[in-house]
């Protein structure tokens, strides 16, 4: 009887532990979706030289306007919005579809605007169901390195 119990009581902390398993896989929101950009970040670092950044808001209501569509895994359109040389006009500054992909592994991004040779290459710092953190290098100036670093909330639809 003692056997039966303690069999009892060994299968039941068994059970209650669970399985538990620390290589589960973390779950990461899609990119796939329309986001709009809040600020951007400039940091330059040339070779001898203390690193220079700039942080840039996308805070009036014209830049409010401004999207990023991730409308398929392989195809959207970004849209910055800005002042046009008419006072209180809002006009595209940038329009352009793009095709671009995506290693969710290595968070690694490369998109290639239409009427662009060089695709801009880049990394997915974070992202979540409301924000999305991107960063593009230029590294064709061996002598500086340059990148933009983006932060995005998702518009829902």
């Amino acid at each position: 009887m003692k056997k039966l119990a303690l069999l009892f009581a060994g299968l039941s902390l068994f059970v209650a532990t669970g399985c538990n398993n620390d290589e589960d896989e973390v779950m990461e929101a899609p990119l796939v979706g329309v986001w709009q950009p809040i600020k951007k970040v400039v940091t330059t670092v040339a070779v001898g030289q203390p690193p220079v950044s700039d942080g840039i808001s996308f805070d009036t209501d014209c830049q409010k306007t401004s999207r990023w569509t991730f409308a398929s895994e392989i195809a959207g359109k970004r849209v910055d919005m800005g002042d046009s040389s008419n006072p209180g006009t809002c006009a595209a500054t940038f329009d352009r579809v793009f095709t671009y992909t995506y290693d969710k592994d290595s968070k690694a991004v490369s998109i290639k605007y239409q009427g662009i040779v060089q695709p801009d290459q880049g990394k997915i710092i974070s992202i979540s169901d409301t924000t999305l953190n991107i960063m593009f290098e230029d590294k064709t100036d061996p002598t500086e390195f340059h990148s933009e670093t983006y932060t995005l909330k998702r518009i829902p639809q």
